[in-house]
């Protein structure tokens, strides 16, 4: 066997291990079983620094553990270097947002919320939580018209879609009368 092909088994190997533990992880935050899910995704970090999906489940985890300022570089090693999937990307933009929210770090949860939303802009959650963050940096107009067609667009509630056209209207511009 050649040293190339036995490089190529020893990383499919390693790639093939670290996919199991971060498997084993996530479900573990999924059972409830939190805090054990960090410590394995901590070691898994260790062994895997530079693997954007450790790090998003990592910050994941410590989000729900309601270790928010220890969850952030986490969530920014993530979302570095285009490694997430979509899904996991918009998660990622969503928790650190929302993180950063958390915080009192009102300016970077709307940059950051502004660009999930730009990248994913049928995504009602990031448009929901930046209007909270918009909220925070006293952007009232911009809060309430994000949340009105929001509102507006996704609504079930018969009479607010009958209402649809009039509420996009206003939200546009909440202060204009006639």
């Amino acid at each position: 066997m050649r040293a190339q092909e036995r490089d190529e088994k020893r990383d499919e190997k390693r790639d093939e291990k670290r996919d199991d533990l971060l498997t084993a992880a996530v479900r573990l935050r999924e059972l409830g079983a939190a805090e054990e899910a960090r410590q394995r995704l901590l070691e898994l970090g260790a062994e895997f620094p530079e693997d954007a999906e450790v790090a998003y489940q990592t910050a994941w985890v410590h989000d729900v553990l309601g270790l928010e300022a220890e969850a952030v570089p986490f969530y920014e090693r993530g979302l570095v270097g285009g490694g997430l999937s979509p899904d996991d990307r918009r998660g990622a933009l969503l928790g650190l947002g929302s993180t950063y929210r958390v915080l009192g770090r009102y300016e970077m949860a709307v940059a950051t919320l502004r660009q999930g939303v730009e990248e994913f802009p049928d995504d009602g959650a990031l448009r929901s939580f930046l209007a909270m963050a918009l909220f925070n940096v006293a952007e009232h107009h911009e809060a309430m018209r994000t949340l009105l067609e929001l509102l507006a667009t996704t609504s079930e509630d018969p009479q607010v879609r009958a209402y649809r056209r009039a509420i996009e209207h206003y939200a546009r511009d909440l202060t204009a009368t006639e």
